[in-house]
């Protein structure tokens, strides 16, 4: 059986250079596929001080965190690395 979520990931300090990407893991659900790609955001904002700020969290990963994407043939499977850290980096700073 083929799988049909393969998760990939780029180099936010590498913008739009495909030669730094790289295939993390392919799954056979999108919810499978998501939960990694929030775990891979979320190793790098564990790395981050949530005293230092929401917008600072959040500059700090678009310029050095990964860039999970799912590529998938389901068109209702979405995820945006970029979403999820704005969000995560809010909570992350509520907390501290």
């Amino acid at each position: 059986m083929t799988k049909r979520y393969v998760v990939y990931v780029d180099d936010n300090f590498h913008y739009m250079d495909e030669s730094e990407r790289y295939k993390f893991d392919e799954f056979d659900d999108c919810q499978s596929a998501i939960a990694a790609c929030k775990k891979i955001v979320d190793e790098f904002l564990n790395t981050c001080d949530p005293k230092n700020g929401s917008d600072e969290m959040f500059e700090a990963y678009t310029g050095f965190g990964e860039d999970p994407w799912i590529s998938s043939d389901d068109p209702a499977c979405k995820f945006s690395a970029w979403d999820y850290a704005r969000e995560r980096c809010r909570e992350l700073a509520q907390k501290a």
